[in-house]
């Protein structure tokens, strides 16, 4: 009897702690700041600077979420043949976001298209401006504790004649 009484509290015990496990679908919001790289594939340009996104998402499986992000790739600046050349570049992604949940942990994989502009100024040479949109994709982790999610991240975005990637440290809360 005593063996029984033990073994039940034993599994309700078991069965409290899943909701701190589970996947936590529904819309979910948050943000991140991170490094974003920019290299120019036409003159010898490589240049990093400081980026954040905000993130909006919607996890309708626990395998698979709908996700939008602001993203601000920040202004770096390089020089080329001695003349200094300064970029901003800014962007609106959406992607759909594949989970493999791993206990508390979430593993995940994105693809998508942003819509990005850049800025590009010299002091010597004046300024341009392109923009359009291409493919983005990524891989990250997060760990979540009931609608809190702590997020690291890397994606890469293959815009014409550039390749600008940033690697971020985020955080999520789901609305249920």
């Amino acid at each position: 009897m005593r063996k029984q009484i033990l073994t039940g509290l034993v599994a309700t015990l078991a069965l409290t702690t899943l909701p701190a496990v589970a996947a936590d679908n529904g819309i979910y919001l948050g943000a991140s700041v991170g490094q974003s790289g920019l290299q120019i594939d036409d003159f010898d340009y490589d240049a990093s600077a400081t980026g954040y996104k905000i993130i909006a998402g919607w996890r309708f499986l626990d395998w698979l979420a709908v996700e939008g992000n602001y993203v601000d790739f920040g202004s770096g600046d390089d020089r080329v043949a001695g003349t200094k050349i300064e970029t901003e570049a800014d962007g609106i992604s959406l992607s759909a976001v594949g989970f493999l949940p791993v206990g508390p942990v979430d593993l995940f994989a994105r693809v998508g298209a942003v819509d990005w502009s850049a800025d590009l100024s010299s002091p010597g040479l004046g300024s341009g401006s392109d923009d359009g949109t291409d493919l983005t994709y990524g891989i990250g982790a997060q760990f979540r504790v009931w609608s809190l999610s702590i997020r690291a991240e890397y994606e890469m975005f293959d815009i014409s004649d550039a390749d600008l990637d940033m690697i971020s440290l985020g955080v999520t809360w789901t609305f249920l």
